[in-house]
C-alpha cells in the first residue's frame, strides 16, 4: 500500500510539472520558480515519514529537484535524463567542499574512536560507573543532559559523544533510545547556539555585524550577540523541556509509547524494542580478560576535547592573521588570550578540519594505549578503528545527501521565495514571531541552520530598523532568526544534527523524528505564544523569560501522562 502511495504521489507530480509546461519569463532569460521551489524538500520530507527511509527520500527529492530546474530548458524527457545527471554532479559538489568532507571525516574518526574505547572496555567502563551513580531512568536522563550542556562547545561534537557513550547507561536503565536520541538532539545545537564560546559564534556574530552595516550603523557585534541571549526563547525552553520530562517522569505522543515499552523490556531484549537498528559499535564487546578501566575512555575523550578547544584557537588564530581585519589582527598581537581574543579565534576557525585532527589524535592515543596495555597489536587496533568507521558509513552516505539536497534547493532558490511571502506592511509586534516562524519553516525545508541565518539576518536587521526606532527591537529581531533557524532544523527530518543525534543513540532515524517532532512543535508554540509575541509587545524580557518556563514546566506536569503504568 505504501509502495502505491509513494508511485501514485511522484507520477501526480510529474503530470503537474508536464502540464505546466516551462518555467521561463517573458524575457527568456531568467526563471522563477516560484511554488516549484518547494517540491524537492517537500518530496524528501513526504517520502521520509511515508517510507521511513531517509536515504531514499532524499534522492528522489534531489531528484524531483533537478527534474524542475532542467524542466525550464528543455522537455520532460531531457530533464528526466538530466536529474540523473544530476543526482552525481550535485553529490560530487557537496563531496568536494572541504567543510562537507571534513565533516564526513571527522564522523567517520570519532566512529574509529568508538570502536577503540569499546573494544579496549573504556566505554563498558564508563557506563558502569555511570550505573551507579544513575539509579535509575530519572538520573540517567538527567546525566545524559548534563554531559550534553557541558559538550557545549560544538553540536556535531555533542551528538557523535554524548550519544555512544551514554547508551548502555540508558538502555540498562530502560530509557527508550528515542529519548536518548532527543535529549542529544535537545542539547546539541541549543546550546552551542547560544554558548558564549563555540564554533557557532563567530558566523553568527558576523551574521549580525553585517546586518547593522546594511542600516549603516557600527556595533560591537559580539556584544549585540549576548544580548540576544535571553530572547533564544526555543534554545533556552528547549533545554528546561528535556530536564522536565526527565525529572518528572511524564511524556506525552509517540515518545510516551516509546518510554512505556521500553521500560517492559530487559537489556538483552532491546533489539526487540528497535528491530531494525544495526549497530556494528554495539556488537564490539571489550576483548576477554581486559582489565575496564574508566580511564581507556576518559584519556581518548579527554584528548579529543582538549585537542579540539586548543585546536579551534589555534586555526582561528592563524585563520584571523592571514585576513584583512585590522582590528582583531591587532586584538590577537596585543591581548592573545583575553576573553574576547579567544571567541574571535573560536569564531574564525574552521570546526570540520579541527575536529577531524583532534578526532584522529584522538584514536592514536587509544591505539597506543590498547597496544601498551596488550589488549590488541597495531594491526587489530588499525582493524578495530576501521570496523567503527564503517558503522557510520550509512551516515556519511545521509549526510552527502541532505547536503546535496541543500545545494540543489539554493539553485531553485526556495528559501528566497519564502522569505518574499513576507509582507513588510504588517504591524512591528508581529514582526519577531512572524520571522521566528518563517525562520522554522526554511530551516525545516533546508535542513540547514546556518543556511537559514544567512539568507534572514540580512533582511531582519533592516527590516526592523524600517518598522521601529527602538534598538532592542533589531536584538529581539535578530534573536528570533537565530533560535528559529534551530527551531526548524530540530525538526527537520534532513537536518544533519537530527541525523548524526539518531545515529550516535542507535536508533531509526525516522523514529527519532516522529517521538521528537511533537516535543519540539509544542515548544516552538510556547516560544511563539509565551514569548515573542510579549516581548513584541513591548513587556520586559525579565518578566517574559521566567513566564515562559514557568508555563515549560506547567505543561510537563500536567499534560504529560506518567511513564509507569499503574498496576
Amino acid at each position: 500500500m505504501k509502495k502505491k502511495v509513494v508511485i501514485g504521489l511522484f507520477i501526480l507530480a510529474f503530470m503537474l510539472f508536464s502540464i505546466n509546461g516551462e518555467f521561463r519569463d517573458s524575457v527568456g532569460s531568467t526563471v522563477d520558480f516560484g511554488w516549484f521551489s518547494l517540491v524537492p524538500p517537500v518530496v524528501s520530507i513526504i517520502l521520509a515519514f511515508i517510507s521511513k527511509d531517509v536515504i531514499i527520500s532524499l534522492f528522489f527529492g534531489i531528484f524531483a529537484g533537478g527534474f524542475v530546474l532542467h524542466l525550464a530548458d528543455g522537455s520532460v524527457f531531457y530533464a528526466f535524463m538530466q536529474s540523473f545527471l544530476s543526482i552525481v554532479d550535485y553529490t560530487l559538489n557537496s563531496l568536494a567542499d572541504p567543510w562537507n568532507a571534513g565533516i564526513i571525516l571527522q564522523v567517520l574518526t570519532i566512529g574509529g574512536l568508538i570502536a577503540l574505547m569499546t573494544k579496549m572496555g573504556g566505554a563498558k567502563a564508563v557506563a558502569n560507573a555511570l550505573s551507579k551513580k544513575a539509579k535509575g531512568p530519572i538520573s540517567a536522563q538527567v546525566i545524559t543532559w548534563i554531559l550534553g550542556v557541558l559538550l557545549f562547545f560544538d553540536d556535531y561534537a555533542n551528538s557523535l559523544i554524548v550519544g555512544p557513550v551514554m547508551r548502555p547507561v540508558t538502555d540498562e536503565k530502560k530509557v527508550s533510545r528515542e529519548k536518548l536520541s532527543f535529549i542529544v538532539d535537545a542539547t546539541a545545537a541549543p546550546i552551542a547556539g547560544i554558548a558564549l564560546i563555540s564554533t557557532w559564534v563567530g558566523y553568527e556574530v558576523g551574521l549580525i555585524k553585517d546586518g547593522y552595516e546594511a542600516i549603516g550603523q557600527e556595533v560591537n557585534a559580539y556584544s549585540i550577540f549576548v544580548e540576544t541571549i535571553p530572547y533564544r526563547f526555543y534554545n533556552i525552553l528547549m533545554l528546561v523541556f528535556v530536564l522536565c520530562t526527565a525529572v518528572f517522569l511524564k511524556e506525552f505522543g509517540p515518545m510516551l509509547t516509546a518510554e512505556r515499552r521500553a521500560r517492559k523490556y530487559d537489556q538483552e531484549n532491546k533489539d526487540e524494542i528497535n528491530p531494525s537498528v544495526v549497530n556494528e559499535i554495539d556488537e564490539m564487546e571489550p576483548a576477554e580478560g581486559v582489565h575496564l578501566s574508566i580511564w581507556n575512555a576518559i584519556v581518548p575523550i579527554g584528548t579529543l576535547i582538549v585537542v579540539a578547544i586548543v585546536g579551534f584557537y589555534a586555526n582561528g588564530y592563524h585563520a584571523i592573521l592571514a585576513g584583512e581585519n585590522s582590528m582583531l589582527i591587532d586584538l590577537l598581537k596585543e591581548s592573545p588570550y583575553s576573553f574576547t581574543a579567544i571567541q574571535e579565534a573560536f569564531g574564525a576557525s574552521d570546526a570540520s578540519i579541527v575536529l577531524f585532527q583532534a578526532a584522529l589524535l584522538a584514536s592514536l592515543v587509544a591505539m597506543a594505549m590498547g597496544v601498551a596495555q596488550k589488549t590488541f597489536t597495531w594491526g587489530q587496533a588499525v582493524e578495530t578503528w576501521i570496523n567503527g568507521m564503517k558503522s557510520l558509513i550509512i551516515t556519511g552516505a545521509i549526510l552527502l545527501l541532505a547536503w546535496s539536497l541543500s545545494e540543489i534547493i539554493t539553485d531553485l532558490g526556495t528559501a528566497q521565495f519564502l522569505v518574499s511571502l513576507l509582507s513588510d506592511s504588517m504591524p512591528a509586534f508581529l514582526l519577531p514571531s512572524v520571522i521566528f516562524i518563517l525562520g522554522s519553516i526554511i530551516s525545516f525545508a533546508t535542513g540547514t541552520s546556518y543556511g537559514t541565518m544567512g539568507i534572514l539576518m540580512p533582511l531582519t536587521i533592516p527590516l526592523a530598523a524600517a518598522l521601529s526606532p527602538d534598538p532592542e527591537f533589531i536584538v529581539i529581531s535578530a534573536g528570533a532568526v537565530l533560535t528559529g533557524a534551530i527551531f526548524g532544523d530540530h525538526c527537520s527530518p534532513i537536518s544533519d544534527t537530527t541525523i548524526l543525534s539518531s545515529m550516535g543513540a542507535g536508533v531509526n532515524h525516522m523514529e527519532h523524528v516522529r517521538t521528537q517532532l511533537p516535543y519540539a512543535i509544542v515548544v516552538g508554540m510556547i516560544t511563539v505564544l509565551f514569548g515573542f509575541l510579549p516581548v513584541g509587545l513591548g513587556l520586559p524580557i525579565g518578566l517574559v523569560l521566567p513566564v515562559s518556563m514557568i508555563v515549560i514546566i506547567l505543561v510537563v506536569y500536567f499534560f504529560g501522562k506518567s511513564v509507569e503504568e499503574k498496576k
